[in-house]
């Protein structure tokens, strides 16, 4: 028989994770991560009101990355709070207590497996995937494992799933098809993120300080409007790329507190 799950109670999530478990993880790491962007730093949030009346699944969070998990996490924060409705805020930490379940995300299987806390971090709901072009830090080339989409398109069947369609922290890397390929075969709501000084305040891996006072921002635009029948997969990634700012044209030099540019 074919085991089935439920999302609420002592129950697990679609990929076998205990509820209560997940429950008790994201308390501990959003307690612990709370004052990052609420504290010695901030969190500037935007566009939370396009996510209140967007369905319970099918929802495809497409954004930029800056650092493996606080840009994840303080995404949590975000959710977690709008379910409880709250608008552009995370000052009501309440909403701990009742976080979103049914939020999945997509992570290399690698960074998931380095240390404890990006094991226990992955109990939230990762969805681990083998990069198909880059490992341990170097470039390679191998197939596409067949369970990695399936279990993308698994997770957005039962609820929201986040993504980062360059797999990479690195600003303006060209996008990866296989994010596209996802968004034409599913049909997802898909809803834009754009972020912005999670690198300037945490290492690269977003579990180390850097420094206090920075202002990160979060950034909600209108799910975009694709053209089913007519936008090929180039055309939908190109439209992707666009909305998180990531193409080419976005790419600006800005001058840092040290004279030196970055972007």
């Amino acid at each position: 028989m074919r085991k089935r799950y439920k999302r609420y109670g002592f129950n697990a999530d679609i990929f076998g994770n205990l509820l209560w478990i997940k429950r008790l993880v994201i308390f501990v790491f959003g307690s612990f991560t709370y004052n990052r962007y609420n504290g010695f730093n901030q969190l500037k949030i935007s566009g939370t009101e396009h996510l209140i009346d967007l369905p319970d699944t099918h929802v495809l969070i497409v954004s930029n990355h800056q650092t493996y998990f606080a840009d994840v996490f303080a995404m949590y924060h975000v959710f977690c709070s709008v379910k409880n409705g709250f608008i552009n805020t995370i000052k009501n930490p309440i909403y701990l207590l009742n976080p979103k379940l049914n939020l999945y995300y997509v992570a290399a299987e690698e960074t998931m497996n380095k240390g404890l806390l990006p094991k226990m971090f992955k109990y939230t709901g990762a969805i681990t995937v083998k990069r198909s072009w880059r490992s341990a830090g170097r470039e390679v080339q191998r197939i596409i494992d067949r369970k990695d989409p399936e279990n993308i398109e698994k997770a957005l069947g039962d609820g929201w799933v986040i993504t980062f369609p360059q797999g990479t922290t690195q600003a303006f890397m060209p996008g990866r098809m296989g994010t596209a390929h996802i968004i034409k075969r599913n049909k997802p709501i898909v809803v834009p993120v754009v972020i912005d000084g999670f690198r300037r305040a945490y290492g690269k891996t977003g579990i180390v300080l850097k420094k206090k006072g920075v202002v990160q921002t979060m950034r909600f635009k209108k799910p975009l409007d694709i053209d089913w029948e007519n936008e090929s997969i180039r055309d939908i990634l190109d439209k992707v790329m666009d909305a998180i700012e990531q193409s080419p044209h976005f790419l600006k030099v800005k001058p840092n507190e040290g004279g030196k540019s970055q972007v």
